[in-house]
């Protein structure tokens, strides 16, 4: 199977590179995972495709605001990109990292309000690992002075706005680099109204990662490996999910990392185990779930490991068929694009 068999033409200005005026005003497209038939909704209603007694289930990850600027005692400016805290040291963490020139291990960089960030080591390929200090802890700063990570297709620089809208309303957990973007659509008023109807909620955590989006550099997608990405599945979620089964109610993913996580963490029959670990499962195309009867999902970049996920959920030819019938009808695609249900 190759990668470029997941390339689509998509027009640029179908980028959204900003979000809706309301979290639940943008535009659903329902996708039968069968029949393929599609028809047009918006996302406020989605209530009205789910039954009494299914079971949501949203990743609670929050999104920290993982991008930093500062300068070396040269002058010359220095960008960080945090991705993973160092296990058992809040202080420390694993970067990528560009300056003009390079940076040597041991060197300072100043950063704003009296934080520095040192150098212990370097990697190839601009990774690093990175000690902070300064007058409070690291996580204090970090949530006044750094800025969110919007994805680099969006071309542009975070703003205020984006510090509530690159965040789901129900983001708990701070370790994510990048928004579950299908969750965004959820509001508190939408996700209550399911709840009146019956409709359950439960959460898991996985802290999405570089590795879900970073671009496959394989012919084969067979030959990919995707990085792992803590997550955790609390009890009473495991349990929600055995007791949807068993009531012959459906399981809905709330976005690809949610559905990564669930199948990841299932056993041959399905069962869901509770449980925190380190989740690699990579999803495409023959893939056979186990666990997930229905996917919430944003639109996803050509030649992704979303794409391939949901074209293992959907199947290939409809998703497909489904984008390009979306590009007609000018949906709006990625973080804060329009959402799609495939049930």
């Amino acid at each position: 199977m190759l990668v470029k068999d997941f390339d689509y033409l998509l027009p640029p200005e179908l980028i959204a590179r900003y979000p809706a005026p309301e979290r639940d005003a943008s535009r659903l497209m329902l996708l039968g995972r069968r029949s393929g038939t599609l028809s047009d909704e918006l996302f406020r209603n989605i209530g009205d495709y789910l039954d009494p007694g299914d079971l949501l289930v949203m990743n609670d990850t929050r999104v920290i605001p993982a991008r930093l600027f500062g300068r070396k005692a040269t002058g010359g400016r220095v960008e960080i990109f945090l991705v993973r805290r160092l296990e058992g040291d809040a202080e420390s963490w694993s970067c990528l990292m560009r300056s003009s020139k390079g940076v040597h291990e041991g060197q300072e960089i100043e950063l704003a309000a009296g934080m520095t960030a040192r150098v212990l080591s370097r990697v190839d390929g601009g990774s690093c690992q990175i000690e902070f200090s300064g007058p409070e802890t690291f996580a204090v700063w970090l949530e006044r002075e750094g800025q969110m990570p919007l994805p680099p297709y969006l071309q542009r620089a975070a703003d205020s706005r984006d510090r509530e809208r690159y965040q789901t309303v129900f983001a708990r957990k701070a370790g994510a680099v990048a928004a579950p973007t299908a969750g965004l659509h959820f509001t508190r008023e939408l996700l209550g109204r399911l709840s009146e109807k019956g409709i359950i909620s439960a959460c898991l955590t996985l802290h999405t990662g570089l590795g879900t989006f970073q671009p496959l550099r394989v012919e084969r997608v067979e030959d990919h490996r995707i990085h792992t990405e803590s997550y955790c599945i609390p009890e009473e979620t495991a349990e929600a999910i055995r007791a949807t089964k068993e009531r012959g109610k459906r399981v809905i993913a709330v976005g690809t990392t949610t559905a990564r996580t669930l199948e990841y963490a299932a056993d041959a029959a399905g069962h869901v185990r509770a449980g925190a670990g380190e989740a690699d499962i990579f999803i495409y195309p023959g893939y056979e779930f186990k666990v997930v009867d229905a996917l919430v999902t944003n639109f996803h970049l050509p030649e992704s490991t979303l794409i391939m996920l949901v074209s293992a959920f959907a199947g290939k030819d409809k998703l497909f068929d489904a984008y390009r019938e979306a590009v007609r009808r000018g949906y709006r695609f990625y973080s804060y694009g329009d959402a799609m249900l495939i049930v």
